[in-house]
């Protein structure tokens, strides 16, 4: 009797673990609290990396689709200062497919594909512990038994606390994120500071960064250290505007003019998991992506959430019967490879967002030169 599984949020974790699962023929049942995938924006572009989100894809046959559909010239970056010097302006070489840029929209309806997602299903509750399976209950207070739950829920989820008491903890640094739609056609100068890919200007405890998505949309990250209960109402578009073109006086033009020209904006305070996160296993449930180690934004919490889900998905579609067996397994090498990347973006964060903008800059040497 094959086990009854499923997974919880349709985010890139958990559309990973599905889509394997399903390559081998092997049922799951995806539940998300959204009523339908364009119930919220997406969000931004991501840069899917050789080994990790690339590899999850390539598992779940769907490497040549994403290929197509990618932007290996979003890769570029540019750093200036302040004073609207250039520092870097790294472009990729042709051919070049390390770090290709996807829109997550994209991302999410390429994993989405056959699969048959139970839309409007939000958990409330996990509960493991006796022969009959897992319990999960759910908002509209139905409850349905699983031999297996896998947490894919994001940085506040709903099965964590099934596994583990830990709960994610502020950075001290916040994103405010806004966008200008038609940027090559209505607003040229700013086309032309970002290029193919990012820019990004690095001050005093602040930064802003603006990264190229596809069909001239541009998303603009407000990045500063503050107290996490300094109040910012987003009701007032222009009062959070006036607020963060204080912030960012004096910086060169037309760098301002990302604030300037953009629409509503998004409060997104930074929290992070502890940086060795791990929990006595549980029967019956396991977390994969951010649910099991949220880490800061730079680039690599994607990228392992989806290998971690195809990973595990193949795992328990081509290895023992014994399915806990697996996830036990899968749990340790999950450890320590997030273990292992947290700490690495949690001292960048510390770089990029640092009193010596210089910092910045040098981390994004190291990283061009390993």
């Amino acid at each position: 009797m094959r086990p009854r599984i499923a997974v919880v949020g349709s985010g890139p974790a958990g559309l990973a673990f599905a889509r394997v699962m399903h390559r081998h023929d092997c049922p799951v049942t995806v539940l998300e609290r959204d009523p339908a995938p364009e119930a919220r924006p997406p969000g931004g572009t991501l840069d899917l990396h050789e080994g990790l989100g690339q590899l999850a894809l390539d598992k779940a046959g769907l490497l040549a689709e994403f290929q197509a559909l990618s932007r290996p010239e979003g890769q570029a970056m540019r750093i200036l200062d302040t004073a609207g010097t250039v520092l870097r302006d790294w472009r990729p070489r042709p051919g070049d497919t390390a770090n290709p840029e996807i829109d997550r929209g994209q991302l999410r309806d390429l994993l989405l594909g056959p699969l048959d997602v139970l839309w409007g299903r939000g958990v409330t509750q996990v509960v493991p512990g006796d022969r009959d399976g897992v319990l999960v209950h759910f908002t509209d207070g139905r409850q349905e038994r699983f031999d297996l739950v896998v947490g894919a829920d994001g940085a506040w989820s709903r099965v964590r606390p099934a596994v583990s008491s830990v709960t994610p903890h502020y950075t001290g640094v916040t994103l405010v994120e806004t966008s200008v739609d038609d940027v090559d056609t209505r607003h040229p100068d700013l086309a032309r500071l970002i290029g193919d890919g990012s820019v990004a200007v690095y001050g005093v405890n602040r930064a802003l960064v603006a990264q190229r998505n596809s069909g001239g949309h541009v998303k603009v990250y407000a990045q500063f250290r503050v107290p996490l209960d300094r109040h910012m109402d987003l009701a007032d578009v222009e009062a959070v505007r006036s607020r963060l073109l204080a912030l960012f006086d004096g910086w060169a033009a037309p760098v301002p003019e990302l604030l300037r020209h953009g629409g509503a904006f998004v409060h997104r305070p930074l929290y992070v998991l502890p940086v060795s996160h791990t929990w006595t296993h549980v029967v019956g449930v396991t977390l994969l992506g951010d649910a099991a180690h949220l880490m800061p934004p730079l680039g690599a919490g994607a990228n392992l959430a989806m290998l971690e889900g195809a990973e595990l998905a193949e795992s328990i579609a081509t290895g023992p019967k014994d399915v806990d067996q697996v996830v036990r397994a899968f749990e340790e090498r999950m450890w320590a490879r997030a273990g292992t990347w947290a700490e690495i973006t949690t001292a960048g964060l510390e770089r990029l967002v640092s009193p010596d903008p210089a910092e910045a800059l040098a981390l994004f040497d190291e990283v061009q030169e390993s």
